[in-house]
């Protein structure tokens, strides 16, 4: 067969479809929608990786930390920047006090200019915050006047919280993290970031397991409205076409609802795309011009589409006799056999099985085996699901007259039924997987911070020489603080710490009154006056050998560098105190000082922190304390404890999979709701006829219900099985225990099943005005 035979077939298939009148667009449209959901995601898909990397561009191009102590000296292209990023009620901004040094110093992106004093530059998401109601506290935390916006080139999402202030004095507040000299922004060397093979599997499945349900998608899209196509191709048997002509015009057909659906496709994403730019999804936003698929990518998207439409509709008609008088379908078909469907699984888990217990200690994981299992697993799901849906459903016998109105159309069609449920079938078992694998290694990437939050739930540092009393009043003043321990703090050491070993023997410096004190300590005694030397530290343990009278010790500058010394002589009388866990979690060690024994010179050097106990039942008390911090010093740290600390690149990767899931499932309930509309559509005939002899609607209805409520959980239960067998592999594979978060996978199931439910009543309203006796007129 040549060729040309074969696209002059194609081309009459896809006339078919348009000029075949209203049956043959009305099935071209419908696939087209469906094909389109699924051709939208899978370029959103392709866009990511260029999404990710312009967000990480964005943030490494206006990078301002510079965590060297080679301090640059003044110069007229040099800026002073301060980090002063806050947190409004779990919202993130990021903010930054700019002081330019001379005409030349470097504009951070996205900035034409530099505020003057009062003033900030915002972006458009934090401006539209701080006008909105409710917002009054953050008002008062930014007592700036606004004189700009900060352009897309410096921000890494069009819903990100950022401004620049005009700051002062921040010379002497250089520490080489929080507070730097510029030259430029950005990182000069960047340093390779060390993969971790586990993060790359994690990887690596997160994308197979959201795209494998879209694929399936397409494949189940391009076959609607089967089963009155093949009886119109029945007609073209009568006029002379062969067989095989006759399944090459019905692929073009299909073609042609999966070319029109590439255009909707693309119609989709470019309206994502816009949306895209104006939401945001558990924290994370992008700019619309992120979003550009890769052209070799979207141009594999735009073969692949078309491509799978001809060979899906070509292998789904290998077992359908079209002949002139009609379509051999309604013949009991031979049952379907299982050993090549398991053949499907078998190989999967064949091409995982090298690598179990690799772990990280055989390099990275072959990420071709990884991909080709995975896939091979999920397709599995597609191939063993019309097998068990016929094997259940030909079981099935008596019941209501619903119950055997919704059996018997399953006997007849449980193909159809199986592959509506295919994509919500493998959406869900790949996310039982998924959260298996990340429920196994999450204790890997979550670190217990040791923080006791009994004790206290916020903790505030404080800029060197804030004044002591002062402060505390104002934070025992602040609505919603239950208690202040206020412990001033520095490192003591033998030498001098601006010689270039620095000192040879340091330890720790605290100062509180008598109650602060005993949250660190157990004190024999305690008055204002006292000075005590800590015994059984957890790691600074010099304090006991440099508890000698008469010794100089020499208080770390911390970043400054005015060129002084600050210095104290170990006084005798010095007292002994054991060390006990601090709220911290740690058993610190050194000199411990009440207020009364501290030198006045001492005291304009020490660090402040503050450890508060926070009422969480008064609206907004953390936002009212970091207000307080900000009135006392706009470099005060505010921060709130948690019990645990997660990897940045895990939780980044844990959010990605979340975003991406709400994305799936849209899909899947928006292609389901086509699915479903077309099988209603196919069946209007044979509805009216029931409703026309006399049977109810509600017994119609709830017919249709249970056509959808038995393939779904027999899918449901299939997902669960594949589901667990390829989160238990994958665990093994990281050299993780295995271990079933039943929680997660019932989670996931009812996720599932919920969609489906939702698609279902959803289609009711069409069901109800299908079941009416007019629809049997034809022309």
């Amino acid at each position: 067969m040549s060729l040309r035979q074969w696209g002059r077939d194609l081309a009459m298939g896809v006339r078919f479809a348009f000029a075949g009148g209203r049956e043959g667009w009305v099935r071209a449209v419908l696939t087209a929608v469906g094909v389109g959901f699924g051709v939208a995601l899978l370029l959103l898909s392709t866009a990511l990786p260029n999404a990710l990397a312009a967000r990480h561009d964005r943030e490494e191009a206006r990078l301002d930390y510079t965590y060297s102590s080679d301090i640059p000296p003044r110069a007229d292209d040099t800026l002073l920047i301060s980090d002063v990023d806050t947190t409004f009620r779990d919202k993130d901004v990021r903010g930054r006090l700019v002081e330019p040094e001379g005409p030349r110093a470097p504009l951070p992106p996205g900035v034409s200019r530099f505020p003057a004093a009062g003033e900030m530059l915002v972006s458009p998401a934090l401006r539209q915050l701080l006008a909105a109601d409710g917002s009054a506290l953050l008002r008062e935390r930014l007592p700036y006047r606004i004189a700009g916006n900060i352009g897309e080139s410096g921000l890494i999402g069009s819903r990100e919280l950022a401004y620049y202030a005009a700051g002062s004095g921040l010379a002497s507040r250089i520490d080489g993290s929080r507070t730097a000299r510029l030259t430029a922004f950005g990182t000069p060397n960047p340093s390779p970031e060390q993969s971790d093979p586990v993060l790359v599997l994690l990887n690596i499945v997160v994308i197979v397991a959201l795209l494998m349900p879209v694929a399936v998608f397409i494949a189940a899209a391009v076959r609607f409205g089967g089963e009155r196509r093949d009886r119109r191709l029945a007609a073209l048997r009568l006029v002379g076409s062969d067989s095989r002509m006759t399944r090459r015009i019905a692929a073009g057909e299909a073609l042609a609802g999966a070319l029109l659906g590439l255009a909707l496709g693309a119609v989709f994403f470019l309206i994502g795309r816009q949306v895209a730019g104006s939401v945001e999804v558990m924290g994370v936003s992008v700019w619309p011009s992120y979003l550009d698929p890769s052209p070799a990518l979207a141009a594999l998207v735009a073969l692949a589409v078309p491509s799978a439409a001809v060979l899906v509709t070509l292998f789904a008609l290998r077992g359908v006799v079209i002949e002139p008088l009609g379509v051999v379908r309604a013949a009991k078909p031979a049952r379907r056999r299982l050993w090549w469907r398991l053949l499907l699984p078998v190989a999967g888990l064949a091409m995982l099985y090298p690598m179990v217990g690799q772990g990280r200690g055989d390099g990275e994981f072959n990420k071709y085996l990884v991909v080709g299992g995975v896939l091979l697993l999920l397709v599995g799901i597609t191939a063993l699901l019309p097998w068990l849906v016929e094997t259940v459903v030909g079981r099935l016998g008596a019941g209501g007259v619903a119950w055997q109105l919704a059996v018997r159309r399953l006997q007849l069609s449980s193909g159809a039924a199986a592959r509506m449920v295919n994509g919500i079938a493998v959406a869900v078992a790949a996310a039982i997987a998924l959260q298996m694998l990340f429920a196994g290694v999450d204790d890997q990437y979550t670190e217990d911070t040791g923080k006791d939050l009994s004790r206290a739930q916020m903790q505030v540092a404080l800029p060197d020489g804030v004044p002591m009393d002062a402060t505390v009043r104002k934070f025992t003043d602040t609505k919603g603080v239950r208690k202040v321990t206020a412990l001033w703090e520095g490192y003591l050491g033998d030498a001098s710490w601006k010689t270039e070993n620095g000192p040879d023997l340091a330890t720790e410096l605290t100062v509180g009154d008598c109650a602060a004190l005993r949250e660190v300590a157990r004190l024999p005694s305690c008055a204002n006056g006292d000075l005590f030397v800590l015994e059984g530290a957890e790691y600074s343990l010099d304090g006991p050998v440099l508890n000698r009278p008469g010794k100089r010790l020499y208080l770390e500058s911390s970043g400054r560098d005015d060129g002084t010394e600050v210095t104290w002589t170990v006084p005798a009388g010095v007292g002994a105190a054991r060390s006990v866990v601090d709220p911290t979690g740690n058993r610190r060690g050194g000199f411990l000082m009440t207020p009364g024994a501290l030198p006045e010179h001492l005291a304009k050097a020490v660090r402040g922190e503050l450890y508060l106990s926070v009422d969480a039942s008064v609206p907004d008390a953390s936002d009212h304390i970091r207000n307080t911090a900000a009135a006392v010093d706009p470099l005060t740290v505010p921060t709130s404890w948690s019990a645990t600390s997660v990897s940045e690149r895990y939780d980044s990767l844990r959010t990605g999979l979340l975003v991406g899931a709400v994305c799936v499932l849209v899909l899947i309930g928006a292609s389901l709701l086509v699915s479903q509309l077309e099988q209603l559509r196919e069946r209007r005939r044979l509805l009216s006829a029931l409703v026309a002899f006399g049977t109810r609607r509600r017994t119609l209805s709830l017919s249709v219900l249970w056509q959808t409520a038995v393939p779904i959980g027999l899918g449901l239960l299939l997902a669960s099985v594949v589901g667990i067998t390829l989160g238990a592999v994958l665990l093994r594979m990281t050299d993780t225990p295995v271990g079933v978060d039943w929680g997660s996978v019932l989670a996931m199931t009812v996720a599932g099943g919920a969609v489906v439910l939702v698609v279902t009543l959803l289609s009711l309203p069409p069901l109800l005005r299908l079941m009416r006796p007019d629809g049997l007129r034809t022309e």
